[in-house]
């Protein structure tokens, strides 16, 4: 029987690190082949299966990133932008698909992993669910379609633990609108608004962030004019919706040509 791709998995003690770790485990297409920490934490030596509380899954936690994901056929990673870069290094030198769920980078951040794409396959979104990325589609059709009369805000909702804003969604999706309207984001992008800020500025695509309890993600996109709204929702309500989307691009990626992708093209959305 041929032997299933083996996935290292990054952050393996974060919430999103065990939800992957569960999620991997259970696939009879992938295999558990690498758990990650910092160095220091008390997981590093224990099984991740036993250290996250069930029974012993035959991999040990490890602080040693290099030899963990040398080791592994991809390399799935939601923790920090700084981790995600040094991550991206050694899956460049490895040559281990490299599927980033990783929020909070800045543009020079994500910049600096195009050195990375040309020697490895790395697959980037801001969301990995599929229904996310349908909304992000919507959203730039109907951007294209719809001019300056229909201001555009982009609501997001996320757990009281969430240390960015707006989430990596709020601003994909803001960069489908966009695109859509043929504009930059960085041009048109409110992202911050109190006191006296004078009327909105036509063609600007706002941001609203709420942060609340264990909210796992809500994201609409309004469109206003006088007179009427269109709204585009997506409410994600199991964390195991991007862990999947992320099982899904690591199988997809296997024996990709080195560059940067993301979850449309995994999906097969590109137009």
């Amino acid at each position: 029987m041929t032997q299933t791709p083996g996935i290292a998995i990054t952050g393996a003690s974060g919430r999103m690190g065990q939800m992957l770790i569960r999620q991997v485990s259970e696939s009879d297409r992938l295999h558990l082949s690498g758990a990650i920490d910092q160095p220091g934490h008390p997981w590093v030596g224990q099984d991740v299966g036993t250290a996250m509380g069930g029974s012993a899954l035959g991999v040990i936690v490890s602080d040693a990133a290099r030899e963990t994901i040398a080791g592994a056929d991809a390399v799935i990673d939601f923790t920090a932008p700084e981790a995600t870069l040094h991550f991206a290094e050694i899956a460049a030198e490895t040559g281990v698909v490299h599927v980033i769920g990783t929020t909070g980078m800045s543009d020079d951040q994500i910049a600096a992993l195009g050195s990375a794409a040309q020697k490895t396959a790395i697959i980037r979104a801001g969301n990995m669910s599929l229904g996310v990325n349908l909304l992000t589609q919507l959203t730039r059709r109907v951007a294209a379609a719809l001019d300056e009369d229909f201001d555009i805000e982009i609501i997001e909702a996320h757990h009281n633990q969430k240390v960015d804003a707006p989430s990596g969604t709020a601003l994909m999706l803001g960069e489908a609108a966009a695109e859509g309207r043929g504009v930059s984001l960085s041009q048109v992008a409110d992202r911050g608004r109190d006191g006296i800020t004078g009327a909105r500025r036509r063609g600007d695509i706002g941001f609203t962030a709420i942060r609340g309890g264990d909210i796992v993600g809500e994201h609409d996109v309004l469109f206003a004019a006088a007179g009427e709204r269109i709204v585009l929702r997506h409410l994600a309500s199991d964390r195991a919706v991007f862990a999947r989307g992320a099982l899904k691009a690591a199988l997809w990626g296997q024996g990709k040509a080195p560059g940067e992708y993301d979850m449309i093209d995994v999906l097969g959305l590109k137009d």
